[in-house]
């Protein structure tokens, strides 16, 4: 709906309505609002008298009016947004006769006088203006980008390339690469596959959903294929499709913790490799898997396990080590003892009287624990920590 604007929403470029008359706001001068109607013409009245008479209003955004530049400029480059603003600054001058950062009375270049010469000629000026002998502007680039400054606003005036998004199909029909997509999905988990059978499967899923009539001719089909599926070892090995359709759909970034326990992570590692055999509980000889808990800020230990195969229930018992003393073992060399270390002992006994006969490994409380290829365990409630569980797993706060 249209309604009475409010002057301090008003923004150069904005659409109104002024008198039921469609028109483009230029700037303000004090308390004077300068707008121009679609062929140009220039006026100015004062902001108090247009708003309190009803005569101003917003245009509705069904008939054309430009959402706010705010909007319209999210998420693109700071470059490109300046760029817009140094067109808008000319093309305010095209239409108004002024520059917007002109000074109040400022009087307009000859040029530019609307008095005197037509918007034709204005942005014939204009045009000659801004040319150069490696870049020249045209009359009628300048005409375009006007028209669209004030159909849109600031957003008009960006660069089309810098919001342009080229789909992966190129210009192939969407329909027929969104079957191809879910065949070449529906083959991740299966055996490897040749292009042709990926240009059966996506005839068959057009055939079923009744757009057979879609189908491109068959050097197409493969084309796509090979554009569609770059990257994804469709046709490659199993193990290696398999791998990068498993990898988290989010970007990679390195943490910087700063404190123990700020950031712990926990993972498990076969011990095949280096041909470790240890003797089982029931006296056959096997191969285990260590899982240990390490702080990435300190590069410390605080816990491990060794265990046959490696279990969620894991990460629970590394929580509990981690947050106990180690009793120091019968054998064990006196400078191992916490006492001999390097940490505080005397003001850390005081906290916990278990300390005494405990070995140098540091206790550290964990903030956030990075679980990677693993279930996380449920947290005792009343736990503080925060497990982020990497592939796959949610986010649990206890």
């Amino acid at each position: 709906m249209s309604g009475p604007a409010r002057a301090d929403g008003i923004r150069a470029g904005d659409r109104v309505i002024v008198d039921d008359r469609p028109r483009v706001v230029l700037g303000a001068s004090g308390t004077l609002i300068r707008f121009a109607d679609d062929d140009g013409t220039v006026e100015e009245a004062p902001v108090a008298e247009l708003a309190g008479s009803g005569r101003l209003r917003l245009q509705p955004r069904g008939t054309g009016g430009h959402r706010d530049a705010r909007v319209g400029l999210a998420g693109l480059p700071p470059e490109a947004v300046e760029r817009a603003r140094w067109w808008e600054a000319h093309i305010i001058e095209v239409v108004d006769g002024t520059r917007p950062d002109a000074p109040a009375g400022t009087p307009p270049r000859p040029a530019y006088d609307v008095e005197r010469t037509s918007l034709r000629e204005r942005e014939r000026a204009k045009a000659a203006e801004l040319s150069t002998p490696d870049r020249p502007v045209s009359a009628s680039t300048v005409k375009h980008r006007r028209q669209r400054w004030q159909a849109e606003g600031l957003p008009g005036l960006v660069d089309r390339r810098v919001t342009r998004r080229r789909s992966p199909a190129g210009r192939a029909d969407p329909v027929v690469a969104e079957a191809m997509e879910q065949a070449i999905a529906e083959a991740t988990d299966e055996s490897s596959r040749t292009a042709t059978f990926i240009v059966w499967r996506t005839r068959q899923l057009l055939a079923e959903r009744g757009q057979a009539d879609k189908e491109p001719s068959r050097a197409t089909m493969f084309r796509l294929f090979s554009r569609l599926s770059a990257g994804r070892h469709t046709t490659g090995s199993a193990v290696t499709r398999r791998g990068l359709a498993g990898r988290p759909q989010r970007m990679f970034s390195q943490a910087c913790p700063a404190a123990p326990g700020e950031l712990m992570e926990i993972d498990s590692t076969p011990l095949d490799v280096l041909d470790v055999l240890v003797m089982l509980d029931d006296g056959v000889p096997g191969r285990v898997e260590l899982t240990g808990m390490i702080d990435v800020a300190t590069r410390t230990v605080p816990a491990a396990v060794l265990r046959p195969s490696a279990r969620s229930v894991d990460a629970s018992v590394l929580l509990a080590r981690a947050l106990t003393p180690e009793p120091m073992r019968p054998g064990w060399p006196a400078s191992l003892a916490m006492a001999h270390s390097a940490l505080p002992y005397d003001r850390l006994l005081g906290i916990d009287e278990r300390l005494r006969h405990a070995a140098a490994r540091p206790v550290i409380v964990p903030d956030t624990v990075v679980i990677d290829y693993a279930d996380p365990p449920v947290m005792p409630a009343g736990s503080a920590t925060t497990l982020v569980a990497d592939v796959p797993g949610p986010l649990l706060t206890a």
